[in-house]
């Protein structure tokens, strides 16, 4: 028993080694999000090197300035510089999801995990809410959580938390209350193991695999989300480099041939979705050989 536990974890890494057409998408969408990471984390360390610009300082001369040798990407109409500001986008934009995602996990799954263990009438409310929640369409929630806190990174991360959180809760809480059925959950009922015990120990384990693909998907979903609330001027203060944001102010000069605004931080928003999609449904294959999905 020991050793095919130990062994099914190797397997299917083994599969993902694979040179098949699944594992070649998976590691590209990797490849794409940990070049956003690194993106994030190093573009504030080559600012002011003359190919990074102050993000948020205007050029004032030139404007509109196509792509060139003096700026990669072109300048908008602000005068800011493209380039610049698309990579600074990949930092506001991993900070907002990454905190969402994590705050919605951590509400979601507990939740999960007490409500399918305990069931009963607490079950039946936290079963109501979340199913409210989540018939709402996840972007006109967060649009309107939006409006009533305000702009700002923590605003615009607990927008995008409360659309998701009910995901977390019914994969989980499905999953729990299939498993505390198993014979092993109720040995350990049996031997006078505590609620806490039992929940932390033998379920939590089992039902923790399906988290790493929903939280990946609901990531790249949030990128979206995000983009859309800074299109709306929702999301984070005005002067913040963000796609959403920088498409706005771009689209008045799409008609007058200046295409360049919002090419670039388009192609940013859509590679980032790409990648965390491909990851994810990687993920989904990996720690679902069956064919499962969430």
């Amino acid at each position: 028993m020991a050793s095919s536990l130990t062994s099914t974890p190797i397997k299917r890494l083994h599969g993902l080694l694979k040179p098949g057409l699944s594992a070649k998408l998976t590691w590209v969408g990797l490849a794409i999000t940990f070049m956003f990471i690194l993106v994030a984390i190093f573009a504030p360390l080559l600012q002011g090197s003359g190919i990074i610009q102050d993000p948020t300082a205007s050029l004032i001369n030139p404007i509109h300035e196509p792509p060139s040798g003096a700026h990669w990407f072109g300048t908008s109409q602000e005068g800011y510089d493209v380039f610049s500001r698309t990579l600074y986008g990949s930092q506001a934009a991993l900070k907002v999801v990454l905190l969402a995602t994590i705050l919605s996990l951590l509400i979601g799954v507990p939740l999960g995990l007490v409500s399918g263990y305990l069931g009963g009438g607490l079950d039946r409310i936290l079963l109501f809410l979340m199913d409210t929640l989540y018939t709402l369409p996840g972007l006109l929630l967060s649009i309107t959580l939006a409006f009533v806190v305000g702009r700002g990174l923590l605003n615009a991360a607990l927008a995008l938390c409360v659309a998701y959180v009910p995901q977390y809760y019914r994969v989980v809480r499905n999953q729990t209350v299939s498993v505390k059925s198993e014979l092993f959950v109720e040995a350990a009922q049996a031997m006078g193991a505590s609620t806490w015990k039992i929940v932390s120990r033998y379920l939590f384990l089992n039902v923790i695999p399906s988290v790493p693909v929903l939280f990946t998907l609901n990531a790249a979903d949030a990128v979206l989300v995000l983009g859309g609330l800074g299109f709306l001027g929702l999301g984070l203060p005005p002067t913040t480099p963000e796609w959403g944001q920088d498409l706005q102010q771009a689209l008045g000069a799409l008609p007058t041939g200046i295409w360049w605004t919002a090419l670039f931080p388009g192609l940013a928003l859509t590679l980032l979705v790409v990648g965390l999609s491909l990851l994810g449904e990687g993920l989904n294959e990996w720690l679902n050989p069956k064919g499962e999905t969430l």
